[in-house]
C-alpha cells in the first residue's frame, strides 16, 4: 500500500474545511422540503447529511429528536437515553440542539463528562452493559454527520 503524499505533513489550507461556514449553515440553513435529498431519511447508519447542502441541519435534529421523544412516550421507555458525539465540527451544535429537546420533554440523557468525546463503541458498549432503552450518537464521515438513534 502506498504513503499518502500528505502522510505526516499539515494539510494545504485549499483542503481544509471551513468550520464557521458549517456551524453557519446548521443553524441559518432550512431543509427544502421540496427536495427530497433534504428531507430527513434513516438508513442503517441513521440520516446522514450535510449542513452545506441542506441535508442535515438544526431543523432535521430538532425534528428527529422530537420524534425519538414521541416514539419513547409511545412506548413507555422511561430509562436513560445515552447521547455521543464526536470531533466533528457539527456535532456540538447538534449535541446541543437534541440536548434541549430531550430536556424539554423529560428525557434523562447520559452525555460524556466536560464536554468530552465519545467513541460509538463505547456508547454501545454502555447500551449493553446497563439495558438501556436509546441512544443517540453523532459521528463525522468525511465532510457530513451521521445521526442516528436505537
Amino acid at each position: 500500500m502506498a504513503i499518502h503524499p500528505l502522510a505526516g505533513k499539515p494539510a494545504p489550507s485549499e483542503i481544509l474545511i471551513d468550520v464557521e461556514k458549517l456551524r453557519t449553515a446548521y443553524y441559518e440553513r432550512r431543509p427544502n422540503v421540496e427536495d427530497p435529498q433534504q428531507l430527513v431519511s434513516f438508513g442503517t447508519s441513521g440520516h446522514r447529511g450535510s449542513p452545506l447542502d441542506g441535508t442535515l441541519n438544526e431543523a432535521h435534529i430538532l425534528a428527529i429528536t422530537q420524534a425519538i421523544c414521541e416514539y419513547r412516550k409511545s412506548k413507555n421507555i422511561s430509562g436513560p437515553l445515552y447521547m455521543g458525539k464526536d470531533t466533528h465540527a457539527v456535532s456540538e451544535p447538534a449535541e446541543k440542539t437534541a440536548l434541549e429537546v430531550l430536556t424539554a420533554n423529560g428525557v434523562e440523557t447520559i452525555i460524556q463528562r466536560d464536554n468530552g468525546f465519545t467513541p460509538t463503541p463505547s456508547i454501545s458498549r454502555a447500551i449493553l452493559d446497563r439495558n438501556c432503552a436509546a441512544r443517540i450518537q453523532t459521528i463525522a464521515i468525511e465532510d457530513d454527520i451521521s445521526f442516528f438513534s436505537r
